[in-house]
């Protein structure tokens, strides 16, 4: 018998249904009972991981401590339980497929015809079990991506198949999500896609615990009764899902509809205690109560798909929260930005962040946002490639070096300011060139970033870039007013740039979006938030005088 307890969330009828807000809103249920629970996503593309993917195929890459570029939904999972993830918590296809081919080429099979029954599967089963085995966790929730009857789905429900046979009754259970569209034509709700997603499942071996329906509108008892009958689960496993106002709603939207009990019940688990979501509640109120209001330009080239900054958007939402603002969000396209209407995509924003992203499209866009935020006195922050645009826009408008570039955008330029470190030059795998995953960095002392994380001398923060500072330009533009404010010790690298005659300007070349959660707002976007309110209440100050 097994001692951790596994939930597979999969899902039917159609994508983007919010398998990953439903395990997350579980997980956290279940955490807030006293269980020790992790998330983890099973990825059926073939990329080794999203690393190389494009924002628009994928959304954003999401980056873990221990250098893992993973699947966006990990970013969910720790913002709602405030548990870091790791390689463990993501596979994909391409991963498992390269390992078990690795251990072909080793000799490891003996010999054996490699077939995805056994050797995929039991490959899946092994990553599947990696992290309740360690012994950390009482619960392990496996989200598995895509859609029943996909192609590329088959060997995960497979394994999954085969993994509830051999753990036993009450130690595994299937939660399945699918849509219950409403036809306006009919004026009615339909429940047939869920009967044919169950059914899809079933053919595959699967019986689905527990129902999760996505809908638009109440779904009524007469409904629920026929759910439960014809996808065979019990009346009280049939659970609504219906549109929230904000994904941090959902965890609240499913205890009351009583998801985590039904799960407690199916697994044999002590049921007696009720979550407790006192500072989650707290964070909600904050959140939909706020005593101001201010609008933050977010300056990148991947705007189209609000997915490609998801990590941002809601880390703003944490910060709002914390300062009991609301936090609106004007996405400008960096490419769109020109010199005649500069003044006019950028007026009356109460602070600008210039996103992080690979390549020279769009850059003259974020280069002139720069300039505005410094010129003007507007709160600026600059993640990554917003860190480095700030670093080119001080050399060329201020110590007067016009070519000054990134070696990315230009390997020719006479001033590279961001330049490859030289042990880096000679890689040719892209994956191999980008320093991943937490670093260390030391903050200087009387530094605005020093006093934004609360005083303290050392952070650590996760990195996803492949170009740095150029330590050779360090001199004459800290000599102009560039601040260095945050070092790593171990590579002499700058971190973290900031201006001293600027009421709030900061560059860093790492990602804190990646450690912002409900429990612990993120120290820069809080500074930023408050900054960019403090910016705001000046101005109509100014203008009532």
């Amino acid at each position: 018998m097994s001692d951790t307890k596994y939930i597979f969330v999969t899902g039917g009828v159609t994508s983007s249904l919010g398998k990953g807000i439903i395990a997350a809103s579980l997980a956290k249920l279940l955490q807030a009972r006293g269980y020790k629970t992790t998330i983890q996503k099973l990825d059926p593309y073939i990329n080794v991981d999203p690393g190389t993917l494009n924002p628009y195929e994928h959304g954003e890459c999401y980056v873990t401590d221990d250098g893992a570029e993973t699947d966006l939904d990990l970013g969910h999972y720790e913002r709602f339980l405030n548990v870091r993830t790791s390689q463990a918590n993501n596979v994909t296809t391409g991963r498992i497929y390269q390992s078990v081919i690795e251990k072909e080429r080793r000799g490891e099979f003996l010999g054996k015809t490699v077939q995805v029954v056994p050797h995929i599967t039991n490959e899946i089963k092994h990553r599947v079990q990696l992290l309740g085995n360690s012994g950390e966790y009482d619960m392990v929730i496996t989200e598995i991506g895509g859609t029943v009857g996909d192609i590329e789905s088959l060997p995960y429900i497979e394994a999954v198949r085969q993994l509830l046979w051999e753990l036993g009754e009450s130690n595994g259970i299937v939660i399945h999500l699918t849509l219950v569209p409403f036809l306006s034509a009919a004026g009615e709700l339909k429940t047939k896609p869920t009967q044919h997603s169950v059914k899809t499942l079933m053919e595959s071996g699967i019986k689905a615990d527990i129902l999760v329906c996505r809908t638009e509108h109440e779904i009524p008892d007469e409904l629920r009764d026929k759910l439960a009958l014809f996808c065979n689960v019990k009346r009280e496993a049939v659970i609504q899902s219906i549109d929230a106002s904000t994904i941090y709603d959902v965890p609240i939207l499913m205890q009351e509809e009583g998801l985590d009990t039904v799960v407690l019940q199916k697994l044999r688990l002590p049921n007696s205690t009720e979550p407790d979501l006192t500072q989650w509640n707290e964070f909600l109120n904050r959140h939909k109560n706020p005593k101001h209001e201010i609008t933050i330009g977010l300056i990148g080239k991947y705007v189209e798909l609000q997915d490609s900054y998801k990590s941002i958007l809601e880390s703003l939402i944490h910060a709002g929260a914390a300062n009991e603002v609301r936090v609106n969000i004007r996405s400008i396209h960096s490419e769109h930005i020109s010199e005649k209407n500069l003044v006019k995509k950028l007026d009356l924003l109460d602070g600008i962040i210039v996103a992080p992203g690979f390549g020279k499209r769009g850059i003259i866009g974020k280069i002139r946002a720069v300039e505005h935020a410094r010129e003007n006195g507007i709160p600026f922050l600059g993640i990554c490639l917003g860190m480095q645009m700030a670093v080119i826009e001080y050399a060329r408008n201020i110590l007067g070096l016009k070519d000054a570039n990134s070696t990315e955008m230009d390997a020719s330029t006479s001033d590279p300011v961001i330049s490859l470190m030289e042990e880096q030059k000679n890689i040719i795998n892209k994956g191999g060139t980008m320093r991943l995953g937490a670093w260390d960095c030391e903050l200087s002392e009387n530094s605005l970033v020093r006093k934004v994380y609360h005083n303290v001398g050392s952070i650590s923060e996760r990195h996803r870039h492949r170009y740095e500072f150029n330590n050779a330009y360090r001199a004459p533009l800290e000599k102009a007013g560039l601040m260095a404010s945050g070092i790593n010790k171990e590579t002499g690298l700058v971190e973290i740039i900031e201006l001293k005659d600027h009421p709030w300007f900061i560059g860093v070349q790492y990602h804190p979006e990646y450690k912002s959660t409900v429990a612990n707002p993120h120290p820069l976007f809080v500074g930023f938030v408050k900054a960019a309110l403090s910016q705001k209440l000046k101005r109509t100050r100014a203008v009532s005088s």
